[in-house]
């Protein structure tokens, strides 16, 4: 009679729920993979063939020109720079909202709930508005045409949003870790790196991807605070060559697999950390 139990149980895994959820999934990975196979396939033909044999016929024979072209035409500067401005973006607004988000969340003061409605308005307050005062300011401080200017103001936007995240995701971390740090000895600055900082980290890995993705594809602050090539980044690129090679539609999707494919990668690799952070978040929340 136990075992009767067992597999009643795991047949309900199987439920006509189960079921449409999978037929969903499956529809939905068709309409989220096409367009990126469609750029993939348009990307290994060349502009005649685009033409000539429809616009979703597969390659008759599959050319790796265009990539080649993509390459000579200075991808490597557009590319280093858009890893640069995404690296040290990332790893500033990370470590200043985790600064920021452990005194809000694990500190009683008099200016705490103050301090963290202003950051919750800032939230609100569209990005945009502020492009004109920020062009205005770099040029004033020196810093326009340079990738100092593009990620100052981008380290500026994430930050409120940030802080929101990690100070809701620190408010879950058991307080008794806390306690057992500084009865070791521990002042709040080794207790925030060595047991806040570390078990925060499938907070970090979710803010990581979200904003890595907004910081990669941004345009419009990255076109106004830059004017010379040697400044620019992948999405100046795209902007550039549609611009230069309007007519030739698979050197242009071979520019956008090449740029795409870094974030897609990076999604791959650190989706189990994006879904760990956005069940502890809700659990916790």
């Amino acid at each position: 009679m136990k075992n009767t139990g067992r597999p009643a149980g795991r047949a309900a895994h199987f439920s006509p729920l189960w079921i449409l959820a999978l037929i969903f999934a499956l529809f939905w990975l068709v309409i989220t993979g096409a367009p990126f196979l469609f750029q993939i396939f348009t990307s290994m033909k060349n502009s005649g063939e685009f033409i000539t044999g429809g616009l979703f016929a597969l390659p008759e024979n599959i050319s790796l020109e265009n990539y080649a072209s993509v390459m000579r035409g200075g991808f490597y500067k557009y590319f280093l720079n858009s890893v640069i401005v995404l690296a040290l973006t990332l790893t500033l607004t990370l470590l200043i909202s985790a600064c920021a988000a452990y005194p809000l969340a694990r500190m009683r003061f008099l200016l705490n709930k103050p301090l963290f409605s202003a950051i919750v308005a800032a939230m609100s307050i569209p990005i945009h508005v502020t492009l004109i005062p920020i062009f205005t300011l770099s040029v004033r401080m020196g810093v326009y045409d340079s990738l100092a200017g593009v990620i100052g103001p981008q380290v500026a936007f994430h930050l409120p949003m940030s802080i929101f995240i990690l100070s809701a995701f620190m408010r879950g971390i058991s307080r008794e870790m806390e306690e057992a740090a500084e009865i070791d000895g521990c002042g709040k600055f080794s207790t925030f790196f060595r047991v806040i900082f570390p078990l925060s980290r499938s907070g970090l890995a979710t803010l990581a991807i979200y904003n890595g993705v907004v910081i990669w594809n941004e345009f419009i602050f990255v076109m106004v605070l830059t004017q010379s090539q040697d400044s620019r980044t992948l999405p100046l690129a795209i902007w550039e060559y549609q611009g230069q090679y309007s007519m030739d539609t698979p050197l242009i999707m071979a520019l956008l697999v090449l740029s795409s494919l870094p974030i897609v990668l990076l999604y791959i690799m650190g989706q189990d950390k994006l879904v760990k952070g956005m069940m502890a978040g809700a659990v916790k929340g």
